[in-house]
């Protein structure tokens, strides 16, 4: 991994998000983040469908407005003019999960790369720009590739093509949304290995929203996971995926191959659901450290159930919001595997 300097290049404070939801009910799908991306590093957002990581990542490219707080680049806060959102998508581009339905089929690749030149008004030597965003999304000889079609290509090649056209406005931050989910296992590590390449060559930022955290151990240099709208423990990858702290974040590691949790930890319980965001921890009614009496034990199980817990400060290294941890810091293990 490389070593990112320590100036975010984009930032999230205090953000919330929030939908109205059928039968009136309220949906707060980002619910109070702080996240921090350096120059030059790779960010994982981590948890299960509904935990809100598509949503802030959206929000971080200026796609959906916050209810609170701000997103910044390079300092400055985002506007929500049509000329601000326009610059602010052209510095941090998106990599979308599913690159058969990025791409119109009736489109030649050549268009498909160029059509961020055209919507952004950049006429000069479109051709060259074209032809080097494809190859350095490893599409080479690129012009063996301008006048294919999506239906003619692999998957693999298509969501090269996509890369392609994010490289093409020459971005410092790309947001990947599950950007390998949908090719198949032979050609997932290309892609990552493509990703990792621009950052070192580029010097790129990424975010990468995943529910695989195997894929997270393998590209990013920090991760943060998320449950219920919020991040519940964030830090260096290795850390966090080695010595998870949160019980949410151990029962997500627990499942990985060759994970040192010991048994599986099967979590009860109904998934996320944004509009019924339960009092005091939010993972407390899912939780196997509270379901065991090991919270009750370390004389947090009050606090589990009806004392929220503070928004993480993304200037840390490391971070875990839960009453357990806290209670038990300085124990050489802060929490001990589930009963199989």
């Amino acid at each position: 991994m490389t070593e990112a300097t320590t100036e975010p290049i984009l930032q999230a404070r205090d953000l919330k998000v929030r939908f109205n939801a059928p039968g009136g009910r309220l949906a707060r799908a980002v619910d109070g983040v702080n996240l921090d991306l350096r120059a030059g590093e790779i960010l994982a957002l981590a948890g299960e469908s509904g935990c809100g990581k598509t949503t802030l990542a959206r929000t971080l490219l200026g796609l959906e407005r916050p209810t609170e707080g701000t997103v910044s680049y390079q300092g400055t806060p985002l506007r929500y003019s049509t000329k601000a959102l326009k610059a602010h998508r052209s510095a941090v581009q998106l990599v979308l999960q599913d690159p058969t339905g990025a791409l119109n089929p009736r489109h030649t690749v050549y268009d498909a790369v160029a059509e961020g030149l055209r919507i952004h008004g950049i006429a000069g030597n479109e051709r060259d720009r074209v032809a080097e965003a494809l190859s350095r999304a490893g599409l080479r000889p690129p012009e063996k590739f301008f006048l294919t079609y999506p239906h003619e290509l692999s998957g693999g090649q298509r969501q090269r093509v996509v890369i392609a056209g994010a490289l093409v406005l020459n971005p410092q931050v790309i947001i990947a949304d599950e950007p390998v989910a949908s090719l198949d296992a032979s050609v997932r590590g290309e892609i990552l290995a493509l990703l990792l390449r621009l950052r070192d060559e580029l010097g790129l930022s990424a975010v990468v929203v995943t529910h695989d955290l195997g894929l997270a151990w393998n590209i990013a240099d920090r991760i943060a996971v998320m449950y219920l709208g919020r991040v519940v423990e964030d830090g260096p990858v290795d850390e966090v995926l080695i010595d998870p702290q949160h019980p949410y974040t151990r029962a997500l590691v627990s499942v990985l191959p060759n994970s040192t949790i010991g048994e599986p930890i099967v979590l009860a319980g109904e998934p996320p659901d944004a509009t019924r965001v339960p009092h005091g921890c939010r993972f407390h009614p899912r939780c196997h450290i509270l379901a065991q009496g090991a919270a009750e034990d370390a004389g947090v199980a009050d606090g589990c159930r009806h004392t929220d817990l503070p928004i993480l400060d993304s200037h840390a290294q490391r971070q875990v919001a839960c009453h357990y941890v806290h209670a038990r810091a300085g124990e050489k293990h802060p929490i001990e595997p589930a009963a199989s």
